[in-house]
């Protein structure tokens, strides 16, 4: 029986180990606060424009990120 530490663990991406649940719900958290902050700021109306669409794209993104695998 072999013991090696090497062939125990599974070879794992780095694109596969980005693409779970977890740092993308992440990253879509953080784009729903940033046009939370974006909404809620005094000083640039560009900002406050884009603000909606950018909340509404991490919205979206959240959702489709709910749905890919752990």
């Amino acid at each position: 029986m072999n013991l090696d530490v090497n062939m125990s663990t599974p070879h794992v991406s780095l694109t596969s180990r980005m693409l779970r649940r977890g740092p993308l719900e992440a990253v879509a958290t953080t784009i729903i606060a940033a046009g939370v902050v974006m909404l809620m700021q005094p000083f640039s109306l560009t900002l406050y424009s884009w603000s909606f669409v950018v909340t509404l794209f991490g919205t979206v993104t959240f959702t489709i990120v709910s749905k890919v695998r752990e």
